[in-house]
């Protein structure tokens, strides 16, 4: 709308118009916080609040505490108030956000669109999780001058808008554990409850977990807590203090199945209740002589995944495998200089290695028995990428020619084998120059087109496909070149960038955390992470060793130059 046409609206409008500015100026907005429950007392906007900042309020009280997004309704004309029924879905925008009119003639000089321009972060879906999102907001808000000169919100939008910060002060991630049937451990689920009151979370938690999992690990895991098996009644704390989970539909359950559910409800719970937890299946131990739990009660499921201590890590420089123990050369041909070696992957338990090996102008794959002759694996290409274990498998495999995922299954003659992987999902998405399994086995992490990339695992019977791919910070994080899991739901990756070489990013993208660039000289090109060890990159100069955000690198003690570390895995 022109300034000559607002003037001609304001004559219209008269004196109620005068102070309807043409645009607010981006800011940052935080809704204030409101006591909790539904007695609360919900002011009326500021009286003679102009459409623009009315909306701009709005978005900043759809989170505030109370029943029923109280606060937001305060907001809505009187028809609204009653009527307004949002969705659960919630799209979260960056905290800077700019609110303008619509430029297209409406019907009657009382009413105003405001366009609400800033970008999208993600979005919470059905299933209280995060889903990363690139796009701008795309928020249209009707705005009409009541009776009595007020402008109110007509026809409020279906679903929820609020700020990154807002989304932060107000929900607390959890993750929620499912079942990994070929790894033999549980896979955490990132999820997001809302955070007050405390009282209640256990429940919340509960029910995400009663729920199953998300879409992002759908196929890759399995809920324990499901059918027959329930939730009789509602958690609920004892004098005491213990949580009691009441459950139901456990008849017939296994002893083992039924370690295994009260394994996955302390091990979510743990992250929002230190209290004992009573896990009772039809008012009776669900566990037989063993009522309550704490999470130093379980056994380590997923230990075997995590490599030994006294496997110290190994680098490829010069064409050679070498110990990030004492930089020696590791025994064998890929250490004595038998063959080309362009990267390698040494698996879990420390005994076999598939190395990468340049050839007359090729690569090609082989896997054997670690510091003997490695056989040809039966696959090649123009480029393979460094090779990744999947866990609980034995399987090795490695994106060929940057367009296609090769596995490689060990037969029973001794043979490797290459075996199909549908993984177009992923594919489709760019160039795909790296690829890493989780140490759960249930996840891929990949450098796409210089993005991060996370993918699901699924598997049907013999078959093996990448599904549900995510694109991880997309707003903030280019220029990746590679990447390696620091824990079960976050990464660690390195980039191009001078300001921000290396980045810890949780699995669902919601939040990246860079670390201290000291010391670093760019461009960093590699790193490696595993469970209890400090992470390692290379840089232009060497191989650095850090083991938290904010510390300062260290050089490492067997430093290279051009070297590549990894860890088994």
């Amino acid at each position: 709308m022109s300034q000559l046409a607002l003037a001609a609206l304001c004559v219209v409008l008269l004196a109620g118009c005068a102070n309807v500015p043409l645009e607010s100026q981006p800011v940052v907005v935080s809704g204030e916080r409101q006591g909790q429950g539904s007695g609360d007392v919900v002011p009326e906007p500021s009286k003679d609040i102009d459409p623009l900042s009315l909306v701009r309020a709005f978005v900043g009280a759809t989170l505030k505490p109370g029943q029923n997004n109280a606060a937001a309704r305060a907001y809505l004309d009187e028809q609204g108030r009653v009527n307004w029924r949002p969705s659960r879905s919630l799209t979260i925008i960056q905290n800077t956000f700019a609110t303008v009119y619509d430029t297209k003639p409406q019907p009657d000089a009382n009413t105003l669109i405001v366009n609400v321009r800033g970008a999208d972060i993600g979005t919470l879906d059905q299933n209280n999780a995060f889903v990363p999102d690139a796009n701008q907001a795309l928020l249209q808000v009707k705005v009409r001058r009541q009776a009595n000169g007020q402008w109110r919100i007509v026809d409020p939008p279906a679903d929820l808008y609020a700020t990154e910060s807002d989304f932060s002060e107000n929900y607390t991630p959890v993750p929620v554990s499912f079942y990994s049937d070929t790894a033999a451990t549980f896979v955490p689920d990132r999820r997001y409850v809302v955070a007050k009151p405390q009282s209640g979370l256990p429940g919340r938690v509960i029910d995400l977990l009663v729920n199953g999992p998300s879409t992002s690990l759908a196929g890759s895991v399995r809920n324990l807590l499901g059918e027959p098996v329930e939730i009789d009644t509602n958690v609920k704390s004892l004098d005491d203090g213990t949580l009691v989970v009441p459950l139901t539909g456990a008849s017939g359950v296994p002893d083992d199945t039924r370690k295994l559910i009260a394994a996955q409800i302390v091990l979510t719970l743990q992250y929002v209740t230190s209290a004992r937890i009573r896990i009772l299946a039809d008012g009776a131990p669900l566990v037989a002589n063993h009522p309550d739990w704490r999470p130093n009660d379980l056994p380590a499921y997923g230990a075997s995944l995590s490599p030994s201590l006294q496997l110290l890590g190994l680098m490829t420089v010069g064409g050679r495998v070498r110990s990030l123990g004492d930089g020696a050369p590791i025994p064998g041909p890929a250490g004595n200089g038998g063959y080309d070696v362009v990267s390698a992957a040494q698996d879990f338990d420390g005994k076999r290695l598939a190395v990468v090996e340049r050839a007359g102008g090729q690569v090609r794959l082989r896997i054997g028995d670690f510091g003997h002759e490695l056989p040809l694996a039966n696959l090649g290409g123009s480029t393979l990428s460094r090779p990744t274990w999947r866990p609980g498998t034995g399987e090795v495999w490695t994106v060929v020619d940057q367009l296609s995922v090769g596995r490689m299954v060990l037969g029973p003659t001794g043979q490797w084998t290459p075996l199909q992987v549908n993984a177009t999902d992923l594919l489709q998405q760019g160039v795909t120059t790296e690829l890493r399994f989780s140490r759960d086995g249930a996840r891929v992490a990949a450098v796409v087109s210089g993005e991060l990339w996370v993918a699901s695992v699924v598997v049907n019977g013999d078959s093996v496909s990448l599904r549900e791919p995510r694109h991880l910070q997309p707003q903030d994080l280019t220029d990746v070149v590679d990447v390696d899991w620091f824990g079960q739901d976050s990464l660690v990756a390195v980039t191009k960038s001078a300001s921000q070489p290396v980045v810890k990013v949780t699995v669902d993208g919601q939040r990246m955390d860079a670390f201290n660039s000291s010391n670093l000289t760019p461009a960093v090109h590699g790193v490696t992470a595993a469970p209890s060890r400090p992470i390692v990159v290379a840089d232009s100069s060497g191989l650095w060793n850090a083991s938290a955000l904010g510390e300062v690198w260290r050089p490492q003690s067997h430093s290279m130059k051009d070297a590549d570390p990894f860890y088994p895995g």
